[in-house]
């Protein structure tokens, strides 16, 4: 092995320093951005007025929907028993409440209430609920069926965007801080920066898409583009926009710009990725947002170095020796910040090891780990058993190592594809926060009325506490509160529980377990004095 210049010491240590000094400048931007920021996640609905199912002897002057975080309404459509679609446009924003104008006089039958919302993480959630007036009627069909032309569309979108993100701006800085002189490769990154300058927009009106429930022939609407821009993902695209022409403004011009250029081109590839997204909706964002961004940093040096180091070993130009050694020596610790951010994320979103192979997202998290696997096993005997040799001259070694990094692109790929995968499934840690949301229902009747909740609202230990009033909204003090429970259509007879009074005004039970999800007729009996007891009572739907 060939012995190390001084000079190549000194360059290698300013280059450390240059690239860790932006890093931690960059790094320290978000965590201050953070930290001001609200911490939110993926949204759940968790409470509706009307409740689903619920039958009502006149229509209501308005509705509710009330979720575990704040939303940006989107679409609201109310459904008539014809099947016409009525647009719901009047509507005001509480914490975490949409409460909704109702703009016509309904008619007897079964209505459903459509409604679409825009969550922290950026991406659309929505759902519908029915309602009768009078008796119930045929629900009219409004089943969204899944628009695989736009889904699909939103993955190759997101599969491009991570090229020209990482292998477009990771090269442009490969070229600019390792590979010396040397240009084997530079077609390939300017392309795959010109593929990201395509895909970013057009990602950005996909999203839009999504959002409103658009086919693909909407996409030139206007308002398609304006509802993308407004979600968090504008702001992905907006800043990737910016690194990557910072990138491509790095290869054109004079090597004393290029450096500045592609550094903050890179510093920008991960305050895109932590403007969005799953992992940087989570909490604690102080901590999430930075992780983010360093695995997006960390994922760029990786990979965008490696197309141009491939070529370059691969045609035995001028400096490619020096560009292996540069990179071989950086790379430790880079990969072990990425790997260290990365196990970091996938603990906050993943949260249960059961959660690994009993959800979609973490099917895939399994998949990319045995990705990635192969290539840090790769990458090992690379730099443990071939750089050595190559940097010594071995032109058979050279050529191993090239086929090698090729692989390596290969796997790099595939791990894009994968990473676009979740944008479709929401982590474990965001159904974890839906599913200890409680459900809460509203009972009406002439004598009295309950505002109820169960928390959590799953089959499973429950503590149920309910607010107790007169008809008309004023205060009932009863003597006794029993809860009774039934699911009829599972054969399951009522459970009754007697509620205490905590002090506070509402009644309580603790202890209760609610066996089986699904559909139960809740049934709250008030004894308001020694020879009057009031029953009221409401389906409510408890979610596995």
């Amino acid at each position: 092995m060939i012995a190390t210049p001084s000079w190549m010491l000194d360059t290698n240590s300013k280059l450390v320093g240059w690239i860790a000094g932006g890093l931690l400048a960059a790094a320290m931007a978000l965590i201050v951005i953070a930290s001001t920021s609200q911490a939110l996640a993926h949204a759940a609905l968790i409470k509706t007025d009307p409740a689903d199912g619920a039958v009502l002897a006149q229509a209501p002057a308005r509705f509710s929907l009330t979720f575990s975080e704040p939303v940006s309404p989107l679409v609201l459509t109310l459904t008539t028993p014809d099947g016409t679609p009525v647009p719901l446009t009047d509507f005001r924003l509480g914490d975490q409440t949409v409460e909704i104008d109702n703009p016509r006089a309904l008619k007897p039958g079964t209505h459903v209430l459509s409604w679409r919302v825009i969550s922290a993480d950026g991406h659309p959630v929505g759902g519908s609920l029915l309602f009768s007036i009078g008796a119930p009627s045929e629900p009219p069909a409004v089943a969204e069926a899944i628009d695989w032309p736009l889904r699909s569309a939103i993955w190759i979108g997101k599969v491009f965007l991570y090229i020209g993100l990482f292998l477009g701006i990771g090269g442009a800085f490969a070229f600019a801080w390792l590979a010396g002189d040397g240009r084997a490769g530079q077609r390939f990154v300017t392309a795959a920066i010109l593929c990201g300058l395509v895909a970013a927009p057009l990602s950005l009106g996909f999203q839009g898409l999504d959002a409103l429930g658009a086919p693909l022939s909407h996409l030139a609407q206007l308002v398609i583009w304006d509802t993308g821009l407004g979600t968090s993902f504008g702001w992905t695209v907006l800043i990737a926009l910016v690194a990557l022409g910072l990138g491509l403004l790095s290869l054109a011009g004079p090597r004393a710009a290029a450096r500045p250029l592609a550094l903050a081109g890179l510093a920008g590839v991960g305050v895109a990725l932590a403007a969005s997204g799953h992992a940087s909706a989570a909490e604690p964002q102080w901590l999430t947002r930075p992780l983010v961004f360093v695995h997006g940093v960390g994922i760029a040096f990786w990979a965008g170095a490696l197309v141009p180091l491939g070529l370059a070993l691969k045609r035995q130009a001028a400096g490619a020796v020096e560009f292996l050694h540069h990179f071989s020596w950086a790379i430790l610790p880079v990969v072990a910040l990425l790997a260290a951010a990365g196990i970091v994320l996938a603990v906050i979103q993943v949260q249960t090891l059961s959660a690994m192979a009993d959800t979609a997202y973490g099917r895939l998290l399994l998949v990319k780990l045995a990705l990635l696997v192969f290539l840090f096993t790769l990458a090992a005997v690379n730099r443990w058993k071939l750089t050595a040799s190559a940097e010594a001259g071995a032109t058979e070694v050279q050529r191993r190592l090239t086929r090698s990094v090729g692989v390596e692109v290969l796997i790099v790929l595939a791990i894009f594809g994968v990473a676009a995968g979740w944008r479709f499934t929401p982590p474990p840690r965001a159904l974890a926060i839906a599913a200890a949301q409680p459900v809460s229902l509203h009972i009406h009747a002439l004598q009295a009325m309950a505002d109820l909740s169960i928390t959590p609202g799953h089959a499973g230990p429950v503590v149920a506490s309910m607010i107790i009033m007169t008809g008309d909204f004023g205060p009932l003090d009863a003597k006794e509160v029993t809860l009774v429970l039934s699911k009829p259509d599972s054969g399951i007879e009522p459970l009754r529980r007697a509620a205490t009074r905590p002090g506070d005004g509402s009644w309580r039970v603790d202890n209760l377990v609610i066996p089986v999800p699904g559909r139960w007729m809740v049934r709250i009996d008030v004894l308001v004095s020694d020879f009057e007891m009031v029953k009221i009572e409401a389906p409510v739907d408890i979610r596995p």
